[in-house]
């Protein structure tokens, strides 16, 4: 694998992908051959915003490789209390620890911490941005599930705004061939059209469905998200959205027999609790499949390795991004990074475009 970090999918290629995908299933079947392979190292887990699944499987993975924990799950513990920078904070863990994963509620968090770390970084987790690891989780699930990531009828329904899950996978299956993207959201909560131009550049087809019951009889795979509370401005914006789109029986009984129900989890009011005891759900053999996913990422990324400060990076525009989420908003000293598209400017940390002046 030659990606130092991973920060989104996109940073490596569809063969270093099928690679850990592949070894993810070797370690599923022979998890004891893995134990303590990884003896002497230490993972940081740099938690600023709350989770259950996913730092806890990073922590069970690293344990059963025989890795050593540091880190945190309340900034507010932390020198972050103090106004610490994210910069500093990233140089110093790196010094102490030989591979870093960060979940912060700023886009492109991820990111930021790359450019000044001497470990490696995993994103797990960059506001409503991306989530790549559980899109590890998921296709390694789909692979198992279905035997295959190709030629699928994928359902995606909930927040396709601020659902970073959504966000990575969509990245990551438009990679394969012939997939299709049949998507169900409020207008508020469509798609981000980055995401949209990256289906369109990709070849990909897709569509839009105003209902569950519409889209059932044709899918192969169903990730279901929830509404997040904590992405909306205000408890009166997030009830207008909440409780829209709910999975029970009568919605599985339109189904196919073989459909797989994903959810990255946690659930609220989105699935009925009488569809897990359906086969074809999935969500909970799923956080298990994302144990052994972030344990073959861990190897792989502690064999990349180098302990060396990244160059410095230069501005490419004076421009200043506009999304508020976005981590320059809040750390300024960050370099400006933009990309051109079509004439436009997008920003690199969070992949919001604006005009270019």
């Amino acid at each position: 694998m030659e990606a130092k970090n991973l920060i989104d999918l996109d940073n490596i290629s569809l063969e270093d992908l099928d690679e850990i995908i592949r070894f993810a299933g070797v370690i599923k079947e022979n998890p004891t051959y893995f134990v303590d392979v990884c003896h002497g190292k230490i993972m940081a887990t740099l938690f600023y915003e709350p989770s259950t699944r996913t730092q806890m499987s990073f922590q069970t993975a690293a344990l059963r490789l025989g890795c050593k924990l540091i880190g945190f799950d309340d900034p507010g513990s932390s020198s972050v209390s103090k106004g610490e920078s994210l910069k500093d904070t990233v140089r110093v863990i790196s010094n102490y620890a030989d591979i870093i994963v960060i979940r912060n509620a700023f886009e492109g968090a991820a990111l930021a911490s790359s450019m000044y770390s001497r470990s490696p970084v995993i994103n797990a987790g960059d506001g409503g941005h991306l989530h790549p690891t559980q899109t590890l989780t998921d296709l390694v699930t789909l692979s198992y599930e279905k035997g295959r990531l190709d030629n699928l009828t994928i359902g995606l329904c909930g927040d396709m705004k601020h659902g970073r899950t959504v966000h990575s996978l969509i990245k990551s299956l438009s990679k394969y061939k012939n997939n299709k993207f049949l998507m169900v959201s409020t207008p508020e909560l469509k798609l981000p059209q980055y995401l949209v131009d990256y289906m369109e550049a990709q070849g990909c087809e897709y569509a839009y469905a105003d209902t569950l019951e519409e889209i059932m009889p044709e899918i192969d795979v169903l990730y279901m998200t929830r509404i997040q509370r904590e992405r909306f401005p205000s408890v009166e914006a997030y009830e207008a959205q909440k409780g829209v789109y709910v999975l029970d029986k009568k919605k599985m009984d339109l189904a196919k027999p073989d459909l797989r129900v994903l959810h990255p989890l946690p659930r609220v009011d989105e699935i009925t609790v009488e569809v897990d005891e359906d086969p074809r759900a999935k969500y909970f053999e799923q956080t298990e499949y994302g144990m052994y996913a972030r344990m073959a990422l861990i190897i792989k990324m502690l064999e990349n390795r180098t302990a060396d400060i990244p160059p410095t990076k230069k501005s490419t525009h004076d421009a200043k991004c506009t999304n508020m989420r976005c981590i320059t908003q809040t750390e300024e000293y960050l370099p400006k990074l933009f990309r051109e598209v079509d004439g436009d400017l997008v920003c690199k940390y969070c992949d919001t475009r604006i005009k270019k002046k």
